[in-house]
């Protein structure tokens, strides 16, 4: 629902990767550089869907990966012309990844009960063999894959972010309803009551439909940034606060937001959870603007969202901005260890590994506020559902039993997503 002049990919089509040892030949070979290629045979596709890539001459070691999903009526290519994410990916090294929806309305399937739950079918199956395809082609690095839609692909980014919690590090959805607002069981793939924002839901039960889209996930959840026109007349503007409600809920963090300003004349942008660029939630509203609401700047915006706008990986907690307290409590053979993480930085930490070596004969027996893994040695202790975002100024508390054979001392040093913290 973007306008847009379709643009003619190149007609060469990427091979496969041919193993391991041929990584470094296939990789050259897999799509030329500077140039939207169109990419067959990439893996489990049961909705039929086209897949184009545009890989910058630039690219990065590890490069991140933007899936950028068009509208209704619209194409890979169309996405493509229409938005700047290639020329962003010249400057930053990243890969974008355009799919393209052959189906006659040219629209994604975001309402079928396959394309709403993990592994059902339909086209988030297709797109996630596509970022396979991306992903061990170029070594991309899995922790930095990104969503991002106008209208159609709007709601696609809510329903990816939903599906594939552990692939996905962040989205924007531009014009889009909240993941399952869009759901039928009659084939249709128009829902008029989301369409025209008279379907509400409380809070709880729009984050009770994400979590049940991938029973038993207990990571972390991608951020969303959230994009919306208060004219648009085809997906209307009580979309965007049902989307606010639904991510804050998944998230677990307040719906009052944590800071409000204007970054330019006529927006309202709100910030959930966190009071930096990279806040768990981030809302836009445009006053007086309708559905076509993307113009050329924006992709920057989401870049800063997304942590993309420089070089390299996203930043992790700098030394000093995490601080950690440990307790023991023993007795002859056995102990047990309270532990408490301070966010002590500027910006939301959103999902957390705390590293932490155990002294010699203490082995992990148990523990509760976080999974532990290995149970003895260089142990990590990473963050369960309700607990992986932290706020500046916040802590959570964690804990665990160890068997031991004489020392029962405290770890002596931590680390908080591999940067050492404050031990105190």
């Amino acid at each position: 629902m973007l306008a847009a002049t379709v643009l003619t990919a190149p007609a060469a089509a990427a091979r496969e990767p041919v193993g391991e040892s041929g990584r470094e030949s296939a990789r050259e070979e897999a799509v030329p550089a500077a140039g939207l290629t169109e990419v067959t045979n990439f893996g489990t596709n049961p909705s039929n869907l086209r897949m184009y890539v545009y890989v910058p001459e630039s690219v990065t070691p590890n490069p991140a990966v933007v899936v950028a999903v068009h509208w209704c009526t619209g194409s890979g290519p169309d996405m493509y012309n229409g938005t700047e994410y290639d020329t962003l990916a010249d400057q930053y090294g990243f890969i974008v990844l355009y799919p393209s929806v052959t189906r006659s309305s040219k629209c994604f399937d975001v309402s079928s009960p396959q394309a709403l739950r993990r592994g059902g079918g339909s086209d988030p199956v297709g797109i996630k063999s596509m970022i396979d395809w991306v992903t061990r082609t170029y070594d991309a690095d899995t922790g930095r894959v990104f969503a991002t839609g106008v209208s159609s692909g709007a709601m696609m980014t809510n329903v990816l972010l939903g599906v594939y919690p552990d692939v996905f590090a962040a989205g924007a959805a531009f014009s889009g309803v909240p993941f399952a607002c869009f759901a039928t069981t009659d084939g249709s793939e128009w829902n008029s009551n989301c369409s025209g924002g008279t379907l509400t839901r409380t809070p709880e039960e729009w984050g009770d439909l994400v979590r049940g889209a991938y029973p038993g996930y207990t990571g972390p959840r991608p951020r969303m940034q959230i994009w919306h026109g208060t004219e648009d007349d085809v997906l209307r503007h009580p979309n965007f606060g049902e989307q606010i409600k639904q991510w804050t809920n998944v998230h677990g963090v307040s719906q009052t937001p944590t800071t409000t300003d204007t970054p330019q004349a006529g927006w309202t942008r709100t910030r959930y959870g966190g009071t930096g660029d990279r806040a768990p939630v981030e809302a836009i509203s445009l006053q007086g603007v309708g559905h076509n609401l993307y113009a050329h700047g924006m992709a920057s915006r989401v870049l800063t969202f997304f942590g993309l706008d420089r070089s390299g990986p996203a930043p992790q907690p700098q030394p000093g901005a995490c601080k950690v307290t440990s307790t023991v409590n023993a007795w002859t053979t056995g102990l047990t260890a309270s532990v408490t993480l301070t966010n002590t930085g500027t910006t939301t930490v959103n999902g957390w590994k705390l590293g932490f070596t155990l002294p010699a004969g203490q082995t992990v027996t148990g523990g509760w506020g976080a999974t532990y893994a290995p149970s003895s040695g260089s142990v990590t202790a990473t963050n369960v559902s309700y607990n992986g975002t932290i706020a500046p100024g916040a802590s959570v508390s964690i804990g665990y039993q160890a068997s031991h054979g004489g020392n029962s001392a405290a770890p002596a040093a931590f680390t908080l997503n591999g940067t050492a913290c404050t031990a105190g």
